[in-house]
């Protein structure tokens, strides 16, 4: 599909960077992520959990809760997001059960991941989704969600988050302690110079601009019609900020988007260790990327927007993003393409062998 040229530069800038006053429709359906080869894992399923959550209490404890066809469960904790450090038993429960593991059990300097192993079936292994990081509230592991086909997203590998320009000293070696080796950065060139990252030693540092002009100026589709289009349905969904409104469905329809976008997944794909992108707030250029992968993943709709939402408790700003602006980037996806699958490989280009890497390393089999 060839886009659209428009000649107003300003235009695209203004719309991109958030500070036009507009918004889009979100009028497709939701729309399910595939879930190829889902009938055939149905009747073999290697990881028996249907739900699996750990979660740091502000006095130090875990709760680790869960749902299986399994008749015990056993829990260890582990340093290690693949679980092949020796680990520390922390006791068994049924099933479909839960248990505490009581503040001070385990050293609290550390990032803990504890493996699940049913009495039948593969393990799994759950974290605290926040690495309780203070200058940047919203940095947390994009893992933990389940397939539409039962196969369930790995912890410890891809993480999302705001601005990394306040690390501390000690918050840059807690980045170091998780693995990550890339940082992805979907800023504009004024945030990234008024508010440069803090980039650890061994960390490599990749700009994936979103709002970019170094693709030109292009639109898939006429860049007025969706402004007018964004602005009723903005005005009539009563929306607290016209200007995201608008930025989500222009980042499927803005060209240089697409290049952002593919950037940060083929980064994703080819980085050996983990990986964290951001922009400022770590909700809207970094909430649609989130969606993207974990739609790519086969993760449902309902859960995909459920992490979209997250942003409001983890920045503390319970208006921090609105769910009709993710729709409305989907629902631009659909327009434009047809579908999800389609804006993957004729928007952003991506080959099979990229989609199918990325879901081999980022699920359970």
């Amino acid at each position: 599909m060839q886009p659209r040229r428009l000649t107003a530069a300003a235009l695209a800038t203004l719309v991109l960077t958030g500070t036009a006053t507009l918004a889009h429709p979100a009028l497709a359906q939701p729309h399910t992520a595939p879930a190829s080869a889902g009938a055939q894992r149905a009747v073999a399923q290697a990881v028996p959990f249907t739900q699996a959550a750990a979660h740091l209490a502000g006095d130090g404890s875990y709760t680790l809760s869960w749902a299986s066809t399994a008749a015990t469960v056993r829990v260890t904790a582990h340093t290690r997001p693949d679980a092949s450090d020796p680990g520390t038993p922390v006791g068994s429960a049924a099933g479909t059960g839960s248990l505490t593991v009581p503040a001070g059990a385990l050293a609290a300097d550390r990032r803990w991941y504890f493996e699940l192993t049913p009495d039948t079936g593969g393990a799994y292994v759950v974290a605290e989704r926040s690495l309780g990081i203070a200058s940047a509230k919203n940095f947390r592991d994009a893992g933990g969600y389940r397939t539409s086909d039962g196969r369930w997203v790995k912890y410890g590998i891809v993480y999302r988050s705001n601005k990394l320009s306040g690390l501390t000293a000690a918050e840059q070696q807690r980045v170091v302690d998780q693995g990550i080796t890339r940082d992805i950065d979907l800023r504009n060139y004024f945030e990234r110079r008024d508010e440069p990252d803090k980039v650890p030693a061994g960390v490599a540092y990749q700009v994936a601009d979103v709002v970019s002009l170094a693709h030109g100026v292009g639109f898939h589709d006429p860049a007025l019609m969706t402004l007018a289009q964004a602005l009723a349905a903005g005005l009539f969904s009563g929306s607290s900020d016209l200007g995201q409104s608008i930025g989500y469905p222009f980042m499927v329809n803005f060209v240089g988007a697409d290049h952002a976008f593919k950037d940060l997944l083929t980064a994703i794909d080819g980085t050996a260790g983990a990986t964290v992108f951001h922009c400022s707030a770590g909700k809207d250029r970094t909430g649609w990327g989130t969606a993207v992968l974990l739609t790519l993943l086969g993760v449902p709709r309902a859960t995909v927007e459920a992490d979209f939402l997250a942003s409001n408790a983890y920045t503390g700003d319970p208006d921090a993003v609105e769910l009709s602006w993710l729709r409305a980037a989907f629902a631009e996806a659909d327009h434009i393409y047809g579908s999800f699958d389609a804006y993957l490989h004729q928007g952003l280009g991506l080959d099979d062998a990229t989609v199918q890497r990325l879901r081999n390393r980022l699920l359970t089999p």
